[in-house]
């Protein structure tokens, strides 16, 4: 499918975001990895909802929101994307406050993990034609 329409502003992000948790996994930066991981995520999944007709009020998409939604909407009620990535934004939410927020870093293992769920996760909104609007 082509569009004439520039891709959502938050679709660019989330490509720039996937791309630097590679990045950072390689060069062994396992916190700045889990923290690029959850916001691939969090802003495909406001490309997605917005696909979806779903705003949030005053464009704010606080992360709550966004995961509630995501889940809610368009995983339980529609089934516009595969079950399995129902808790992606709740589990990378937890790595990057582990990240940022605690004295253990986060190894190799938890970043490789969630290198490949974050690309599952955004892969599966591409799909969906979220990246188009």
């Amino acid at each position: 499918m082509t569009t004439d329409q520039p891709p959502h502003p938050f679709w660019t992000k989330a490509e720039d975001n996937l791309a630097s948790a590679s990045s950072e996994y390689i060069n062994g930066r396992y916190n700045a990895c889990a923290n690029r991981c959850y916001y691939a995520c969090f802003q495909a999944a406001i490309v997605a909802l917005s696909a979806a007709g779903i705003a949030a009020s005053a464009n704010n998409w606080g992360h709550g929101f966004v995961q509630a939604q995501f889940a809610g909407q368009l995983i339980s009620r529609r089934k516009l994307y595969p079950a399995s990535e129902r808790d992606t934004l709740r589990v990378l939410l937890e790595l990057r406050h582990k990240a940022d927020y605690d004295t253990a870093p986060v190894t190799e293992r938890e970043a490789s993990r969630a290198v490949r769920r974050a690309d599952s996760f955004v892969r599966a909104i591409a799909t969906r034609g979220g990246s188009a609007r």
